[in-house]
């Protein structure tokens, strides 16, 4: 079992509509292309305030069995080299959903815009 914080049930919403309406965003920067067989990546962390509001969605090769240049567990700086630095990733997956139609947890907002309020 991994450490860190119980994921609220507001965090597991978030993780479900990254998923399933973002897909794996290195996928979308790649070729455009909706790939929902994915998992979460949490990007500072699991241990933090908020490190479940932290996250991407990834599919397995562009998270960690990917290699070189494309896992980002592989090599975090040739993959934010390729696709973008993770907060400008997350911030374009919620705007992905935000043009969807999705609402935006407003703690994941406040948490995203520096307010700093716990969920």
């Amino acid at each position: 079992m991994m450490q860190g914080r119980n994921v609220t049930q507001a965090q597991k919403d978030w993780h479900h509509m990254l998923v399933q309406g973002v897909g794996c965003i290195a996928c979308r920067v790649d070729s455009g292309e909706f790939n929902d067989f994915c998992s979460i990546h949490h990007i500072d962390g699991r241990s933090k305030p908020h490190a479940h509001w932290n996250v991407l969605p990834l599919c397995a090769a562009h998270h960690q069995t990917g290699g070189e240049g494309v896992a980002l567990h592989h090599n975090k700086a040739r993959f934010e080299a390729r696709f973008g630095k993770q907060r400008d990733l997350l911030d374009r997956c919620m705007q992905i959903l935000a043009d969807a139609g999705h609402d935006i947890p407003a703690c994941f907002l406040a948490w995203f815009d520096g307010e700093g309020i716990e969920a």
